[in-house]
């Protein structure tokens, strides 16, 4: 008997050490975007800005005594790599969560599948309005996002161009992707609650690398503003088309021409873009100072400028956004992390704004139109446009 008692003890112990491991293991979250090609600048400002956050939690204990462990992923800005990833992130890697999405195309092609398989992506950076309504018609949702979308970028920039800067006549470049043009169909839809048709609409594809045929039918319908949905490579294209021309006119675009890419290529050609921002770098809260200087410290980019300073904060916040979900369903089985991001019960200080219950059942956008404000480029670098803006930059602008 006493040999027996001694094997059950040994068991029990194993079996305890067992458990313990298993309790222990880190938990997987996927981070997808492009590392590589035209598109990288932001997803590896995204990639690192994810790093970052992954970073400060572990250093700080984790998350429901574990550790965070992200499953990084180049989807190379195309539809069928994305699709790939998904799959291999669900069913090889059994993620809990995943982050990410660049590109519009990207996302709506590869989130079904995380949909299906009920684990919630936080979509940090792409801005097709459709993204979080994709699924819309469903009992559940398992789409976030904490960028603005293209539905609050769009009547931004048709108000800045026309009823703040006053110009009537008004070209849109687009590029040929979903984000382009859906982005296109977002302006023009704008433009005619402003009672404005465009004097012209043109299209672009990736790695064009001679704008002038659009270009010249912008000039000769008279456009006085050019209205950008393109990426950085492409837009400093146009840039760079209009120099050769030796016609120069106003560019305001979405978010994307704050892209490092965009800024150097154009270089001189580039200055004066305006474009909407959620965040800037420039360390106007102590949240923000200490984001900046531990992410110059980490990754050292070229001039001390992060490429693409809007997907490094929101692939930083989008991070402290799900281990809030997640140590608040004490759990990392998906429907409970949704329901737990549904109703966020303690409030999440983040780069971009202190989010404070961010999304509900029917809500699943964490961003705004009263958040973002326009960026102009400047002395090779995004700064504020507006004198207002970066006086009231410390006051943290929250969701309505």
């Amino acid at each position: 008997m006493t040999f027996r008692f001694a094997q059950l003890a040994v068991a029990s112990a194993v079996l305890g050490f067992a458990g313990m491991a298993t309790a222990a293991d880190p938990i997987k979250i996927g981070v997808t975007g492009p590392f590589t090609g035209g598109s990288s600048s932001m997803g590896v400002s995204m990639r690192d800005g994810v790093r970052l956050a992954v970073d400060e939690i572990n250093k700080s204990g984790g998350v429901i005594g574990r550790q965070l462990q992200v499953v990084e992923r180049d989807d190379e800005a195309k539809n069928e790599r994305g699709v790939q990833i998904a799959q291999e992130l669900i069913n090889k890697e059994k993620v809990s969560a995943t982050v990410g999405y660049i590109n519009t195309g990207v996302a709506l092609a590869s989130q079904r599948f995380f949909q299906e398989a009920k684990i919630p992506v936080m979509n940090n950076v792409a801005t097709g309005s459709l993204i979080t309504q994709q699924f819309k018609d469903q009992p559940e949702n398992y789409i976030f996002r904490n960028a603005a979308h293209d539905n609050i970028q769009a009547p931004m920039i048709v108000e800045e161009a026309v009823t703040r800067r006053g110009f009537k006549k008004v070209a849109i470049l687009a590029d040929s992707t979903n984000y382009g043009q859906l982005g296109r169909a977002d302006l023009e839809t704008a433009l005619k609650a402003k009672g404005i048709t465009p004097v012209a609409v043109e299209k672009f594809n990736i790695k064009d690398v001679d704008m002038t045929a659009q270009l010249l039918k912008a000039k000769e319908a008279g456009a006085e503003v050019i209205l950008t949905y393109g990426i950085g490579p492409e837009l400093a294209q146009i840039a760079n088309g209009m120099t050769k021309l030796g016609w120069k006119v106003p560019m305001v675009g979405s978010w994307t021409l704050s892209m490092a890419n965009y800024i150097d290529n154009a270089g001189p050609g580039g200055e004066g873009a305006r474009m909407p921002q959620t965040f800037i770098q420039e360390p106007t809260t102590p949240k923000r100072q200490s984001f900046i200087i531990n992410y110059l410290k980490t990754f050292n980019p070229k001039n001390q400028r992060i490429d693409s300073p809007v997907s490094a904060a929101q692939g930083y916040d989008s991070i402290y956004l799900l281990a809030a979900a997640i140590k608040q369903a004490n759990s990392t089985d998906g429907p409970k992390i949704k329901s737990a991001l549904e109703d966020l019960k303690t409030p999440v200080e983040g780069v971009i704004t202190t989010y404070n219950k961010p999304f509900t059942a029917k809500d699943h956008e964490a961003i705004t139109a009263n958040i973002p404000v326009f960026g102009e480029v400047k002395g090779q670098r995004v700064v504020y446009a507006y004198p207002d803006d970066q006086k009231k930059a410390s006051e943290i602008r929250v969701k309505k």
